[in-house]
């Protein structure tokens, strides 16, 4: 069993993210534009998949999903790099809606939820959110509270290591399911650590 540390010294880290008010964790993972050559720069990148998952707070059972990929118009052309890693192709993102219309997607499918917390895996999803919303003009979708999970994990594990999603599975002694780098798959991965994780402090 993972040992869940001092309460004392990791309490704001465990409180925020164990006893959340809301109805579900809304676990996002977003695949964007990449190089391995320096061509486009951290600003310049831009979504390219959203994947989402609702999970209930206090049953953990996952209850909707939603994935779409997004039309770049920075760099409409996707890098053999990108394509390699996250292995969606060219078609996928030509057939795609831009960016606002994956966020108007993206809000119908809430919008019969309601009560939820946004999650990710370190901050750079909820940073890459507001730069598209920025450069399309579309407000941020979500309210201010973000759950900052691979900050979570650490603390609640008592460890000063910043781990990777692979590196909690393997942690869980969890292995990975699908194709890391998707972004629907990597939601249900980081799903899954959430409810091993609240399954670990509820027997503690």
């Amino acid at each position: 069993m993972l040992s869940l540390g001092d309460r004392h010294y990791y309490g704001h880290n465990i409180e925020i993210f164990m006893e959340i008010d809301q109805d579900y964790y809304l676990i996002i993972d977003l695949e964007a534009t990449c190089c391995d050559d320096k061509s486009i720069p951290r600003h310049k990148m831009e979504i390219i998949e959203i994947g989402a998952v609702l999970l209930h707070s206090k049953t953990l059972e996952i209850e909707s999903e939603y994935q779409t990929f997004v039309q770049p118009i920075l760099n409409p052309t996707l890098t053999d790099f990108c394509k390699t890693l996250t292995s969606i192709t060219q078609g996928d993102v030509n057939q795609a809606p831009h960016f606002p219309e994956a966020i108007q997607g993206l809000q119908k499918w809430l919008y019969p939820f309601r009560s939820y917390v946004f999650c990710s895996w370190g901050k750079y999803d909820k940073t890459q959110f507001e730069r598209d919303c920025q450069r399309h003009n579309v407000d941020y979708p979500f309210p201010s509270k973000h759950i900052n999970l691979k900050k979570s994990f650490s603390a609640i594990i008592s460890s000063s290591k910043k781990f990777g999603m692979n590196g909690a599975l393997e942690k869980l002694g969890l292995p990975l399911i699908g194709t890391h780098h998707r972004g629907i798959d990597d939601a249900r991965n980081i799903a899954r650590i959430v409810q091993a994780l609240k399954s670990k402090t509820q027997e503690s």
